[in-house]
């Protein structure tokens, strides 16, 4: 029988969407629909100030637990399901023993800035540029390298163990990977591969003058493999059934793949505690020296697709500040009523400054800030102007991505938790100049797992029939002229100008 017909006797593909506070699985039909969920969430392990860690066994618990409740919720079985796709938390570094598959440390996470002295100290030897030219990657504690050469040097006996080929590093998808076939495959995609600091993404081969540099040993990393291909099969005794992994991910990468960005210049930005905008760039990645990373989108057959990502630092945050800190909302998504009451912010300007800031002013030393107050300011004016700079920040970004890679946006595809806010949205429309397009399933970054994993197993032929899957749930035109858009951006950049090097270095 054709893969074809046998996945048409089937009625679901499963997303494993590890992040980094819960883990979740979700069946999706093979129209893109949300037939089941399950989420658990997991202990956050804080050993110092700035330092982050997972404990892997947690999250691989908690992971297989929502895949089993997910299916039980809607009394399915695994017959019905015709493979998996995984879609992960990015650059959280695993290290665990081959034979036994226990980890020999716990996850260093993404947010870890534990190895903060060891980057400065490579920069002074030089190799900031070079890592970038190979990589796309700014010299960060944020990437992989330097986390797992953390591990080998503080845990005892592991660097031996790591020459010897006894030990494996993966990225959370890889951890998973090597769990769910009984520790028989030992693999990432390209995605992932991109975030460690390891990969070259023009050779898309692992970089042995990088590996030279961090002292990492070859034989401890995965094997790199499509986003879309057959990974290998869940092992019967620890899952009940043998399904194939046929899709797999890093999260902001999957978002893109899932919101349909297939072509040059489609953009997505994911409206989360901070906010993320990949632009996919074509067949060639664009180098940048402003602080956008390039990265790898995916991998389907032979073909790769690359993307630059800019990050906005404050984002759901700054609600969450308004509600906790200032204690002027009850909940985030009231936001939307209180700043619909007044008709503009009444000259207030928010920087959400809180940790510095982002592309394009990378200032470490930046400072939140309200400017713009008279008597008349309300706490509504406050919580609007808080909404419009976000949109202002994702504005700044999205200017940064079209000089970069000589793109001009004609739309920005949305999903996270505030592109609920229908305000927010109308405003990010005006700024922008072009339309919003928020979808039927904000769960994108699981379902662009679905549909790598759909590829893999025949569910779809091509990018047309998942596009065919893809339904918008509303559409923000702008509705102001370019003299109004110049005239708000000239104000906030005014303002954010007031909060560079307010924190002495």
């Amino acid at each position: 029988m054709k893969a074809r017909e046998m996945v048409s006797m089937k009625k679901y593909i499963m997303s494993l969407d590890q992040g980094t506070t819960s883990s979740r699985a979700i069946l999706f039909t093979y129209q893109g629909e949300i037939a089941s969920k399950a989420q658990r969430e997991y202990p956050q392990i804080f050993p110092k100030e700035g330092w982050v860690e997972h404990d892997p066994m947690s999250i691989w618990a908690t992971q297989i637990g929502v895949a089993t409740e997910a299916l039980q919720k809607i009394g399915g079985n695994w017959d019905e399901v015709a493979g998996i796709g995984i879609t992960n938390q990015r650059e959280t570094t695993v290290v665990w023993n081959r034979e036994t598959g226990t980890p020999i440390h716990n996850a260093i996470v993404w947010q870890c800035r534990r190895t903060a002295e060891y980057c400065e100290q490579l920069k002074k030897e030089g190799y900031e540029d070079l890592i970038k030219d190979k990589t796309g990657l700014l010299l960060d504690p944020y990437f992989s390298a330097t986390k797992i050469r953390y591990i080998l040097d503080n845990v005892e006996g592991a660097r031996e163990l790591a020459q010897k080929g006894e030990l494996c590093f993966g990225t959370v998808d890889s951890w998973l990977i090597y769990q769910l076939t009984g520790k028989k495959v030992h693999a990432t995609d390209v995605s992932n591969a991109s975030r460690t600091m390891l990969f070259n993404i023009h050779t898309m081969q692992w970089d042995d003058e990088l590996l030279k540099i961090f002292d990492i040993p070859k034989a401890m990393l995965p094997k790199v493999l499509p986003s879309s291909c057959i990974y290998g099969y869940t092992d019967e005794k620890i899952l009940g059934a043998s399904l194939p992994i046929g899709g797999v991910a890093g999260d902001q990468q999957s978002s893109l793949f899932g919101q349909c960005c297939f072509e040059a210049g489609d953009l997505k930005n994911t409206y989360g505690t901070g906010a993320f905008l990949l632009m996919n760039t074509g067949d060639k990645p664009t180098l940048t020296g402003n602080g956008l990373i390039t990265t790898v989108a995916w991998q389907i057959g032979d073909k790769v697709s690359y993307a630059l990502e800019g990050s906005v630092f404050a984002c759901g945050s700054a609600l969450q500040w308004l509600r906790d800190g200032l204690k002027i909302l009850d909940s985030a998504a009231d936001s939307e009523y209180y700043a619909a009451k007044v008709k503009d912010s009444g000259g207030v300007m928010v920087v959400p400054a809180f940790q510095g800031l982002g592309a394009p002013w990378w200032d470490p030393y930046a400072r939140g800030m309200i400017i713009g107050l008279t008597r008349a300011t309300t706490k509504n004016h406050i919580i609007r102007a808080t909404l419009e700079s976000l949109a202002y920040q994702t504005a700044d970004v999205v200017e940064l991505m079209e000089r970069s890679a000589h793109i001009k946006v004609k739309g920005l595809k949305v999903d996270g938790g505030a592109s609920a806010n229908n305000f927010l949205m109308s405003f990010q429309s005006d700024i922008l100049g072009v339309p919003i397009e928020r979808p039927s399933c904000i769960e994108t970054t699981a379902l662009g797992a679905a549909y790598l994993c759909g590829l893999a197993v025949g569910v779809y032929a091509s990018f047309d029939e998942i596009k065919a899957q893809h339904k918008t749930e509303r559409l923000f035109e702008p509705s102001k002229d370019q003299a109004w858009r110049e005239g708000q951006v000239s104000v906030w950049r005014r303002a954010v100008e007031r909060t560079l090097g307010w924190k002495e270095p």
